[in-house]
């Protein structure tokens, strides 16, 4: 997968989005990359591991875990920052895209929802458990295989409802993602990536519905390959997103 143009230019350019719960700390040319922290020292020490990991994943040059973090935006948040709830906006998902920017972007988040989809079916035992769910902003904690699957594919249609393009949850997340996106380029100017107001007061662009799918999947897929491995050992389940566990 090719980094999008000027992507990655010596430096990790990140937003951190905090309260006194913590900090959870978002790359903006490293799309999807993040990671949280008590602290902001805390989470930032964690970026050469998570962009060694992404790097691994799509193939780019692993000397980017040395480059340096650069804090580029800053937004103070109501949210449980903690459980990974975010609504913030990056200022970089503003402008206007080219037709190169868009296919990239849509490629990664359709590799992202493919490697999901292989992790997935590389499982297994899918109805166990190894830890009780617990409360989140969001509900319970999918805690089996299968919950975690559904739960990430089942914010396909509020992704891109907060865009008003159409879309549904049924059928596997590949296919609802790239029927999401089909519908998507069906609309006159979509590469103009207009600013939606969406649900609780959160603001939304065709770029940020991109950046958080393939964030969504991360968090999702790193816990399905812990739970996995517990259930069947460390050989058994596939490993697309090169997740050091």
């Amino acid at each position: 997968m090719a980094a999008l143009k000027g992507e990655h230019e010596l430096q990790i350019a990140a937003v951190d989005e905090f309260n006194q719960e913590g900090h959870l700390i978002h790359s903006c040319n490293f799309i999807g990359a993040y990671v949280r922290g008590r602290t902001r020292e805390e989470a930032l020490s964690k970026f050469p591991s998570e962009i060694e990991q992404y790097c691994r994943w799509l193939g780019l040059p692993e000397e980017s875990r040395q480059y340096p973090v650069v804090i580029v935006q800053e937004k103070q948040s109501s949210l449980q920052i903690h459980d990974a709830d975010s609504d913030v906006l990056f200022d970089s998902e503003l402008p206007p895209l080219t037709r190169e920017e868009y296919e990239k972007l849509r490629g990664l988040a359709l590799k992202s929802a493919r490697d999901f989809e292989t992790l997935y079916r590389s499982i297994a035992i899918k109805d166990r458990s190894v830890a009780a769910p617990r409360k989140t902003f969001y509900g319970l904690t999918p805690v089996t295989i299968d919950e975690m699957y559904l739960h990430t594919k089942n914010v396909t249609d509020y992704y891109f409802g907060e865009i008003n393009v159409p879309a549904d949850n049924a059928s596997d997340l590949y296919t609802c993602r790239l029927r999401g996106f089909e519908q998507g380029e069906r609309q006159p100017d979509f590469l103009q990536n207009a600013v939606f107001d969406g649900s609780y007061g959160e603001q939304w662009t065709l770029r940020k519905v991109c950046r958080r799918f393939v964030w969504h999947d991360r968090i999702h897929a790193k816990a399905m390959l812990r739970t996995a491995i517990k259930l069947c050992g460390r050989e058994n389940p596939a490993n697309p997103f090169c997740f050091t566990v």
